[in-house]
């Protein structure tokens, strides 16, 4: 089975094993990372539930859409690796990717 590797804020390390389709933020979910809010259930309008993505598995990733992006911008934890764990559907070439959970607004 695939998996992610996450790193929470306590800097703590898990792997996750997900079922292809599901979205990062589900799987982290599910896999007991239980430091994202995700107040609006995954519909892109909240951005509780941020994530950095490691620099070595941004090319697994694409493009974030421009709402994906605005909501973003609001938090001052934002960077270049940003991304919103539930705007992330999961496939197998998702095998290894590297997150880490963004530090709380």
């Amino acid at each position: 089975m695939p998996e992610v590797i996450v790193t929470k804020r306590d800097g703590e390390h898990s792997i996750i094993e997900f079922m292809e389709g599901a979205t990062l933020m589900q799987a982290m979910s599910d896999g007991g990372v239980d430091e994202l809010l995700a107040i609006c259930g995954g519909v892109c309008s909240c951005a509780t539930c941020h994530v950095h993505i490691d620099p070595a598995s941004v090319s697994m990733l694409s493009p974030m859409s421009e709402d994906e992006q605005f909501l973003l911008e609001g938090s001052e934890h934002f960077n270049e690796y940003s991304r919103l764990s539930c705007q992330i559907r999961l496939t197998n070439e998702h095998h290894n990717l590297r997150v880490t959970v963004a530090e709380e607004d």
